[in-house]
């Protein structure tokens, strides 16, 4: 039997460590990104999209056009205008499209599926994904504008959640090979995977801060499979260039927590959904 959850969306202040709850939904919502302006998020929920302005938290639906089966690996360019969806309307499987912020018609980036989009580089020219062309999911990169795809990872048995750093130098992933799953980074250009975790947790989603200083990541108990939700997590960061993590946040969560890029642009809060049996 599914359990039935109300969603809240929380900021975390990584200052002094206290979460405010913005807005308690009795529906499953997903997934927060934080605007460059700083002052909305945008989430998804029932297969659309929705900004929430700070100021006044009520979730406003964006127009997505023909996608309306939008799952939650979506995020905002650099410059704040657009907006990268991953939708399987078209296809049935997830694939990648681009809009305006304020909404319209979706343009086509991915030709193949199933794609799921998780980064955009700081320079907005290059989308990062995971994608499964037959053997396994890796990461890929491609041109915002569509074209050719490249893949960046090789020989993990599953990867997921690739997000740029501010500098754009490295790609930063969580990936599972001989059932332990780990955050790696690797050079956005390919390269070498290295290795940045190295515990009996099974750890998700890393998200590096605007700064450049830190990565905020999800962190399951030993022995989870896949990254399922509706289970006692832990939010934790870690410096940038590997050491000890801290414990933030323990809740009701997993899938649609932090999927996504959810950095406040000050790098001093992050947005992220708590679920609360109902």
């Amino acid at each position: 039997m599914t359990r039935k959850t109300s969603s809240e969306i929380v900021i975390f202040d990584t200052t002094n460590g206290s979460e405010t709850v913005i807005l308690t939904v009795d529906q499953h919502i997903e997934a927060p990104n934080w605007t460059p302006d700083g002052q909305a998020l945008i989430i998804n929920g029932g297969g659309l999209l929705y900004r929430l302005a700070l100021d006044a938290p009520e979730l406003m639906p964006i127009d997505t056009g023909f996608a309306t089966q939008c799952n939650n690996d979506h995020g905002i360019s650099p410059d704040g205008k657009t907006l990268a969806i991953s939708d399987s309307t078209e296809d049935g499987a997830s694939t990648i499209y681009t809009l305006p912020i304020t909404g319209g018609a979706p343009v086509r980036v991915t030709e193949k599926s199933p794609s799921y989009w998780h980064g955009w580089s700081p320079d907005g020219a290059t989308l990062a994904y995971v994608a499964n062309r037959g053997a396994g999911y890796e990461v890929y990169t491609i041109p915002v504008t569509g074209g050719d795809e490249t893949q960046i990872s090789f020989d993990f048995d599953h990867c997921d959640g690739p997000d740029y750093t501010p500098d754009g130098k490295w790609i930063w992933f969580n990936g599972e090979r001989d059932g332990q799953v780990a955050l790696w980074r690797i050079s956005a250009a390919g390269g070498n995977a290295q290795k940045m975790t190295d515990d009996n947790r099974v750890n998700w989603f890393p998200h590096p801060s605007p700064d450049g200083t830190r990565i905020l990541y999800l962190s399951y108990e030993n022995g989870t499979k896949g990254h399922p939700a509706n289970k006692q997590v832990e939010l934790r960061m870690m410096p940038v260039d590997g050491g000890d993590s801290e414990t933030l946040t323990s809740l009701l969560g997993g899938q649609g927590t932090i999927n996504v890029p959810c950095w406040a642009p000050d790098s001093r809060k992050f947005a992220f959904v708590r679920y609360i049996p109902t």
